[in-house]
């Protein structure tokens, strides 16, 4: 009879298995001809071979839960459990795979499927549009990517940029200079950056520009070579600025484009230069388009439940 070891090492098996196993027996019994024998954080399987491919899908579905929402109940293993038997098709790759490794020894890994689509469009394209709702890790994991590019020479610099566009509020109404008011809107990426670089060499890529954050308008004119380039917030670039945008990439530079189409903050009368261009460039060879959904959500789990109520009022 085939066997499979499979290795957790992504997630602390007691949140996986439950209370004395609680969840391992209720796996084991949805597939009454397997054996599923754990130790520590490696679980050895026996079955048929459709039988071991389904509990595969199945740990790998309860983990990017356990990540998204610290735990898994029993009613999370029985919606997945049903999902594997209705849908058995191949394990979902790349959940759990390491990005990088942060200054305090921390593995960045992918947690939904959506990331890890998000993962490989980026290692086989050189421009990828990442389009979906707040909190599935979108900004985070293309930061982590130019940072993990950058450590590892495959470009010179990282540019970091977001429309300076309101959402509500007046950037005439914030105290200071340009710069005092534009920081505002360019701090999300100053955060994701302090996640992965230790403050000082942050600080001395700043300075020799290495690493640049600016807001979109200060890209026109700029040829972008050797260069790992983001834009954030896309939904909220015209369209002549997102054109602008995808025109600075030079030799060797690569861009990720991110936004949350649900949540534009132009102008009624201006479309939206992301909602055009995924409409327009997804059959060019070298760009990727990748759909995040409310599944992928990995903030708090209530995000996911504001994201479903807002859409059931917009229905």
């Amino acid at each position: 009879m085939p066997e499979k070891t499979l290795t957790l090492d992504q997630i602390d098996p007691l949140l996986l298995f439950g209370t004395h196993d609680a969840h391992l027996r209720r796996i084991e019994t949805a597939f009454p001809n397997t054996k599923i024998l754990a130790r520590g954080n490696t679980v050895r399987l026996r079955g048929s071979r459709s039988a071991l491919g389904m509990i595969e899908r199945t740990f790998d579905e309860l983990i990017a839960l356990a990540g998204r929402n610290g735990g898994v109940t029993e009613a999370d293993v029985d919606t997945v459990l049903a999902i594997a038997a209705t849908e058995p098709g191949p394990v979902k790759r790349g959940v759990g795979d390491v990005v990088l490794y942060t200054p305090a020894g921390n593995m960045i890994r992918t947690k939904t499927p959506g990331q890890a689509h998000m993962i490989e469009a980026a290692r086989r394209s050189d421009i990828v549009f990442a389009v979906g709702p707040a909190g599935t890790g979108k900004t985070f994991l293309a930061v982590a990517l130019a940072v993990a590019a950058l450590k590892a020479r495959q470009v010179k610099r990282i540019v970091l940029c977001r429309p300076a566009v309101e959402a509500g509020e007046r950037l005439g109404f914030l105290p200071g200079d340009f710069r005092d008011k534009i920081d505002p809107y360019l701090r999300p990426l100053y955060d994701a950056l302090d996640e992965f670089l230790p403050s000082d060499r942050l600080g001395a890529h700043m300075e020799n520009h290495v690493v640049e954050i600016v807001p979109l308008a200060f890209m026109r004119g700029r040829t972008l070579n050797s260069a790992f380039v983001i834009l954030d917030e896309a939904q909220n670039a015209t369209p002549v600025q997102m054109k602008m945008f995808l025109t600075r990439l030079g030799v060797n530079s690569r861009a990720i484009i991110t936004g949350d189409i649900t949540q534009i903050d132009l102008d009624p009368r201006d479309q939206s230069g992301l909602v055009e261009a995924v409409d327009i460039l997804g059959g060019i060879d070298g760009i990727d388009i990748v759909g995040f959904s409310k599944v992928d959500v990995v903030r708090h789990r209530l995000v996911k439940d504001i994201i479903e109520a807002y859409d059931r009022r917009e229905s």
